[in-house]
């Protein structure tokens, strides 16, 4: 598949039914155009099967009662669409984009009670998130934007609203020539990447940020219960940034990131090491059995 976004043959689910790629559109009042008022879910499948697609589809659902937006469609509708629309699309390796937004309706102000709650889902063809990185690992610059407080914003949503500044800070970092950029949260403390969380290795041991203001992402999940079926210590915690420098190892996760090792955030340099080989190929593994 290739051309714009808009401009692909295929179908989109929207609202209960598949239409032609070219027809899924939206009125220009739509209020999520203006005010934000959208959440989403980013997942894989592999080989047919969707990787964790109920516990993305109940984190839809989830984010949406976050923003006051309640989703119409049950879990188990979610389900049948997303396995509806690959099919459509003659897809077994896909990426599945879910989406949910108050539509245009009596309303066209911050309150949006009276506006529908529209619901689609969209799957492609997507290779590795940060190209030839997932090889040799990827370059970081350090954000000039912070994560949230959870007291500003409801941090636990999927939410699009929350991905402004994410957007912001990796077009800042792709004119420096990196794939990505690492942000603190509101305190200073490491937190994520723009669209993917971190993990660090030191002296055979693993230090990942606490999610306490920000998405505890499924594949972030994933990888900590791979960790420890290995029997390796894992510390949930916060990190301050000057710890960077004692750091040996470190790696992205995310359902677009998969498990992609870091080279480079600032001045620190990061080997790509067994551990991280190790946990790249054993969610490789796991996300196809």
């Amino acid at each position: 598949m290739a051309g714009g976004y808009d401009d692909r043959d295929g179908y989109i689910w929207m609202d209960g039914k598949l239409v032609p790629w070219r027809d899924a559109n939206v009125h220009i009042l739509t209020h999520a155009m203006h005010y934000a008022s959208s959440v989403f879910e980013g997942e894989r499948a592999y080989g047919g099967k969707i990787f964790k697609s109920r516990e993305h589809s109940e984190r839809l659902r989830y984010s949406g009662e976050q923003l006051d937006m309640p989703v119409p469609f049950t879990v188990d509708e979610l389900e049948a669409a997303k396995y509806e629309t690959m099919k459509a699309n003659n897809l077994t390796d896909a990426y599945v984009r879910a989406v949910a937004w108050r539509g245009a309706g009596e309303d066209m102000g911050v309150s949006s009670k009276r506006n529908p709650v529209r619901v689609a889902i969209a799957t492609w063809s997507w290779g590795n998130y940060y190209g030839d990185a997932k090889m040799k690992g990827a370059k970081l610059d350090i954000s000039k934007w912070k994560r949230p407080s959870p007291e500003t914003i409801p941090s636990k949503a999927k939410a699009a609203g929350l991905y402004m500044i994410c957007t912001m800070s990796k077009h800042a970092a792709e004119a420096k020539g990196c794939s990505d950029a690492l942000m603190m949260d509101y305190r200073g403390y490491v937190a994520e990447a723009t669209g993917a969380n971190v993990f660090f290795v030191k002296d055979g041991e693993v230090h990942t940020p606490d999610p306490d203001c920000f998405l505890n992402g499924l594949t972030r999940q994933t990888v900590i219960g791979i960790l420890k079926d290995r029997q390796i210590k894992v510390h949930e915690r916060h990190i301050m940034p000057e710890e960077l420098e004692g750091f040996e190892q470190c790696w992205l996760t995310g359902t677009a990131a998969e498990v992609t090792p870091v080279g480079q955030i600032g001045d620190y340099n990061f080997e790509v090491g067994a551990l991280t080989r190790d946990i790249s190929d054993a969610y490789e593994k796991l996300v196809r059995s």
